[in-house]
């Protein structure tokens, strides 16, 4: 039997939708068997309950802890499988389930590490608010800068990872994981592919990211990463912070949109 590959979905209070995108997880990808794991990170709504009858297993968290820290656990999960791939995405039913096979075939085909699923690849999601478009093409830019790599969304949340990335991802705040989990793998070396997928706004519930806390949290998290990592990758140094040309207090610009995502 080959290994499986694991598809993870992170949720807080996602039950009106978490059952639908469980429901649609192909059987198998590649000759692979899908498992699917869903984190129930804290949520007062059931989402562990409906994911289960949908057919996922479920890791409950006692209270919320974060996207981030529900992310390190599904990675976590992977590893201690032996996963031949692992991918995660939201809950919320933004992202195909069924596109999963996109996502891991360069890595079983030992073509990537890394594997992002870009709503930009083939020009602007028809389903995606205006505000949130701007927003995530902006700290898009700024990720591309640093990497020197052809990002093309720095933010989304559908992604993949060979057996070896899975087990050295660092994701070192709770928050989220979208900018220090590119830099971390990068930075190590591991090789970044992006495929096109599909979007679609969610339908249900509400989206946690908002502009003003998004940054807070994640602009010192990204200063942490690059202290604690190497600097220099396979595609070149990645840009100093403290170099204005980056723009990294700009980003704090009260015109910028409210959303992110």
């Amino acid at each position: 039997m080959p290994a499986p590959v694991l598809l993870f979905l992170p949720a807080h209070d996602e039950a009106e939708a978490v059952g639908d995108v469980v429901a649609r997880v192909p059987a198998e990808v590649c000759g692979h068997p899908v498992r699917c794991l869903v984190i129930d990170d804290g949520s007062s709504d059931g989402t562990g309950s409906v994911a289960a009858a949908a057919g996922a297993e479920v890791l409950r968290f006692d209270q919320n802890r974060g996207l981030g820290a529900g992310v390190r656990a599904g990675l976590a999960a992977g590893h201690a499988m032996g996963a031949a791939a692992v991918a995660f995405c939201d809950a919320d039913g933004e992202y195909a389930p069924e596109e999963l096979e996109r996502l891991v075939a360069p890595i079983l085909s030992g073509e990537a590490d890394y594997v992002v699923g870009s709503r930009f690849a083939e020009g602007r999601p028809r389903h995606m608010r205006l505000h949130r478009m701007v927003g995530n093409r902006t700290l898009t830019l700024w990720v591309r800068r640093l990497t020197r790599l052809p990002v093309t969304d720095g933010q989304s949340g559908y992604r993949a990872f060979s057996p070896a990335a899975t087990a050295a991802a660092e994701v070192i705040h709770d928050f989220n994981y979208a900018q220090v989990l590119t830099l971390d793998l990068v930075a190590k070396g591991f090789r970044y592919a992006e495929v096109p997928i599909s979007y679609r706004f969610r339908s249900t519930g509400t989206s946690f990211v908002k502009l003003g806390p998004y940054l807070r949290k994640v602009v010192p998290a990204v200063r942490r990463e690059l202290r604690s990592t190497s600097t220099v990758t396979a595609h070149g140094p990645m840009l100093d912070l403290r170099d204005p040309e980056v723009g990294l207090d700009d980003l704090a610009a009260p015109a910028l949109p409210t959303a992110v995502d």
